[in-house]
């Protein structure tokens, strides 16, 4: 019995094409949460860039791809942070390499510098682009659980290795999200299903994404996307539509987490 679903919002709860969550998911989730469900976000973004979800009924929310952990009433579950030092080598190697990086926090995301490929990521996802600032001085505030490079594969396997306390995940070819290694989607799922008391074979995952793999792989079901990635596909037990094709709510359909249209 599925007691549990956690599900990423880009390409999967949001649209590309539209930038909003299609009616069809809101309503089997809201079906869903009726028969007890949980229902979890587990997001690359910050816990407070979630206004297009407002209409969802989630409990908590896996942001920062599992680098904070927060109850959708504000309580803090868990936070994991970026240690200084290896901040301040991140900002060494965006300063030799050249390449953009960014500080997603709390209240916005936050570059060294505007590039077109940072503009693009923001027309992307249909937000603003990032306010360029000294993050150095940001980062005094002590409250970076995740940063941003916008660098493609080929440079992440440069770059990377030169951070061994970080890993690096994404869901988009022009840039990488960057957390403390050995945190990921699937350990904010395994804090929640702590705290509430399932199993992790009693939750479904869903995702499009990179940064989804661990999740769909943890999960006791973990279902891509129609529109996911390869190594999204790769690692899920079934794939559904695409999100503009009514993906979740035949997901959920599809494994009687909702009853379908020919219930009786």
């Amino acid at each position: 019995m599925i007691r549990a679903l956690f599900l990423d919002v880009d390409g999967t709860l949001i649209s590309f094409r539209t930038h909003a969550v299609p009616a069809s998911a809101i309503e089997a989730l809201r079906r869903a949460h009726d028969r007890d469900v949980r229902i979890f976000i587990a997001t690359g973004r910050a816990v407070t860039d979630l206004f297009l979800l407002d209409e969802v009924p989630y409990d908590g929310v896996v942001a920062l791809n599992g680098s904070e952990c927060v109850m959708r009433n504000g309580e803090v579950v868990v936070r994991h942070r970026i240690p200084r030092e290896a901040f301040e080598r991140a900002m060494e190697l965006s300063e030799r390499w050249d390449f953009p990086m960014a500080l997603e926090l709390n209240d916005g995301i936050f570059v060294n510098r505007v590039t077109p490929v940072v503009e693009e990521l923001a027309r992307m996802i249909d937000h603003p682009i990032p306010q360029a600032v000294d993050l150095r001085q940001l980062f005094e505030r002590g409250d970076c659980c995740q940063m941003c490079f916008y660098i493609d594969p080929e440079l992440e396997k440069r770059i990377m290795p030169l951070l061994p306390s970080l890993a690096a995940s994404r869901w988009c070819p022009i840039f990488a999200d960057v957390n403390l290694r050995g945190i990921d989607k699937a350990t904010g799922v395994a804090e929640f299903a702590g705290r509430f008391g399932f199993d992790l074979t009693q939750v479904m995952t869903f995702g499009d994404g990179g940064n989804d793999v661990a999740m769909l792989r943890a999960a006791g079901i973990g279902v891509a996307m129609g529109n996911a990635c390869k190594e999204a596909l790769q690692a899920a037990d079934w794939v559904t539509a695409s999100v503009d094709d009514d993906g979740i709510r035949r997901a959920l359909e599809h494994f009687g987490v909702i009853d379908g249209p020919d219930a009786v």
